[in-house]
């Protein structure tokens, strides 16, 4: 594993990081006073975001993405994620892989319009009583003839408002194991305005302003079985399959915020004078920094190793929920420590601080709790010794 960038990985952070400076902060406030994200500024943004080469810059060269490995994809997706969430996820979008699941026909009606900025995508996978345990859904899929029918609800769907259709996943039968039966998953292709498929407002979210939630309603909703993604009962395999780097995704941006918070708290010590001295010279303030920059260094090593092994074919469910679980923990511990060293003004709008110190509580929740990370980890652990 080598430390060092090389000259197309220090291009590609570079050239986001300019792009982010000069063209998603300067709206950062509008954003997170309004809540909202207009239309208009999304596309001027993506334009801008097509013309750079940052547009699904996730996706592979044949289907018309950057082809990043997945280090350089990383590295991209920590300097975005220094920005507004809803600022960088929408106007900079990065489909998901699963649609590189589909046939081609899927491909054509769903994967190429997301790349070329025409249609958004989303995920619906969790429910009001079903967010860890997915095995608890309730929302169903029934076929009917060559249809299926999907009834239920879900909720936390982020951007389903925007988005042109949804990758939703459905029980679909049950099997007999071991612990008793469990539910099958089916994943289906949903377009928004099919009979029967309601997006509803969500929650007001003391997180990433602007990047909305919202909720899902089925009923009696019909579609053809040629809106299958995958195999019938096989959902669960596809998510696997496709979506297995999204732990890193999280994590990546969340350094990119802990590095933005931390910028700022270096800084304030040296401008900010008390007592006759810079504050960072104050024992207080240099042991915080100093265990900042530490714990910002331990979660990168995380991350860019599970990065570098996804590539090698090595990497682990543990490797993925260290990075995940390290990453969100730092970002709150630097965002609070940031916050204690500005004082007051830390919690003022002026800066990026106190946003950065609300957007970093979800990260700890989303993709896998902390609570869930730990859970794969020592299960990894104990698997060693059969248990």
């Amino acid at each position: 594993m080598q430390f060092g960038l090389t000259e197309e990985q220090q291009m590609i952070v570079d050239t986001t990081r300019s792009f982010v400076e000069n063209e998603l902060y300067p709206h950062e406030i509008e954003v997170e006073r309004t809540g909202h994200l207009r239309m208009d500024l999304i596309k001027q943004i993506q334009a801008k975001a097509m013309q750079a080469g940052l547009y699904a810059a996730n996706m592979p060269a044949e289907v018309g993405g950057a082809g990043l490995d997945t280090l350089s994809w990383l590295l991209y997706e920590k300097e975005l994620g220094k920005a507004n969430y809803a600022l960088h996820w929408t106007c900079v979008a990065r489909p998901s892989n699963i649609l590189l699941a589909g046939t081609e026909e899927q491909r054509q009606k769903y994967l190429y319009p997301c790349i070329r900025g025409e249609k958004w995508d989303c995920l619906a996978m969790t429910e009001p009583g079903a967010g860890s345990d997915l095995r608890g859904m309730k929302a169903s899929a029934r076929p009917d003839g060559d249809d299926w029918v999907l009834n239920g609800t879900k909720h936390f769907i982020s951007h389903a408002d925007l988005a042109d259709f949804t990758i939703c996943f459905m029980a679909s039968g049950e099997e007999d194991t071991p612990r008793g039966k469990k539910k099958l998953i089916t994943a289906f292709f949903v377009d928004k305005g099919t009979p029967g498929f309601t997006v509803r407002d969500g929650y007001r979210n003391v997180s990433h302003r602007g990047y909305t939630n919202a909720i899902l309603e089925f009923d009696n909703c019909r579609i053809p079985k040629s809106q299958i993604l995958g195999e019938v009962h096989k959902g669960f395999e596809v998510a696997n399959t496709w979506l297995g780097a999204t732990r890193l995704q999280v994590a990546a941006t969340c350094l990119g915020r802990a590095e933005r918070a931390l910028a700022h708290a270096v800084q304030y010590a040296a401008e900010r004078q008390q007592f006759g001295q810079q504050i960072g010279k104050f024992q207080g303030i240099s042991f915080k920094l100093a265990d900042m920059a530490m714990e910002l260094k331990a979660a990168e090593l995380l991350t860019w190793e599970a990065a570098w092994k996804f590539d090698q074919g090595t990497v682990t469910e543990a490797d993925m929920s260290m990075a995940k679980l390290k990453a969100t923990e730092v970002l709150a511990f630097i965002a609070d420590e940031a916050i204690q060293i500005h004082g007051g003004m830390g919690l003022m709008d002026d800066l990026p601080l106190e946003r950065i110190w609300r957007d970093a509580r979800v990260e700890r929740i989303w993709e896998g709790t902390s609570e869930i990370q730990r859970h794969i980890i020592s299960r990894q652990m104990l698997r060693a010794f059969g248990a």
